[in-house]
């Protein structure tokens, strides 16, 4: 249903709500790259950080004004807590070819996920892997997408940050209204109740580009049995992971082990 996003695509909204970055540094530490081909002549770099191959796996999507080089410095919380992280980028991001819109970043997370099932779950030494669905700001709304199309290969979904109305969203932020912003909303809404995934929602409390209200409503709406919601305190929107990191962190990793994924 990405075509849903149109009304976007083809308005002047989608140069406020895409700022793509084409900075790009070789990976180090022992995580490298994955050029993954979603169209002709177009590859997503995404970047792998393996903690220990037979642990869960969380593929996550970013916010708007981010590559994947910079989460070199915030991966190893990840790693050292034995989660594997593969961080996407979008097109038109950091070594990634294209041009970003609100349907290719949609069609390109299922692409995206598929491959690193198949790349994966072909190692010799991986029986079966489990997998987990997080976004970041913007990049909730891949995370949405991929938890209702692939509710039988995801063990979970991790907000941080999302929201759930578009259109409150745009308002809020004074952005240019490109119009028809409520069939976006109505098709986010009823994708949000199809969920059936575990869910951690986790949101500043200062959160001034998308308030905290909007993370809750999200949560509300969730179709999840299980799920819990999260705020962090005194944090805003880009530095809700540093305020406490160990909060932050701990609350992933209760969530992992909560909800039997290795």
């Amino acid at each position: 249903m990405a075509y849903i996003y149109r009304f976007i695509d083809q308005s002047s909204l989608l140069r406020f709500l895409f700022y793509p970055r084409r900075q790009h540094q070789k990976a180090r530490d022992g995580a490298f790259d994955l050029a993954v081909p979603v169209d002709s002549n177009v590859d997503i770099l995404c970047r792998v950080y393996p903690a220990e191959p037979a642990n869960c796996w969380i593929l996550y999507f970013h916010g708007n004004g981010e590559v994947v080089s910079d989460y070199d410095t915030i991966a190893p919380a990840y790693t050292a807590a034995g989660i594997n992280l593969l961080v996407a980028d979008y097109r038109g991001y950091g070594a990634s070819g294209g041009t970003p819109t609100f349907k290719n970043m949609v069609d390109d997370a299922g692409v995206i996920f598929e491959y690193a099932l198949k790349k994966f779950s072909n190692d010799k030494d991986v029986q079966e892997l489990s997998w987990l669905v997080m976004g970041r700001s913007l990049g909730s709304i891949s995370a949405l997408e991929l938890a209702a199309k692939y509710p039988g290969q995801l063990k979970g979904l991790i907000i941080e940050s999302g929201f759930l109305s578009v259109d409150r969203l745009v308002r809020h932020l004074g952005l240019p209204d490109p119009g028809n912003l409520t069939s976006i909303e109505d098709y986010y809404r009823k994708l949000a109740t199809r969920i059936v995934l575990p869910a951690l929602v986790l949101h500043g409390e200062w959160d001034r580009l998308v308030p905290y209200e909007q993370g809750r409503e999200l949560f509300d709406v969730l179709g999840s049995k299980t799920k819990k919601m999260v705020r962090i305190e005194k944090a805003d929107h880009n530095n809700i992971m540093f305020v406490d990191r160990v909060k932050y962190m701990q609350e992933i990793s209760n969530f992992i082990s909560e909800t039997g994924v290795r």
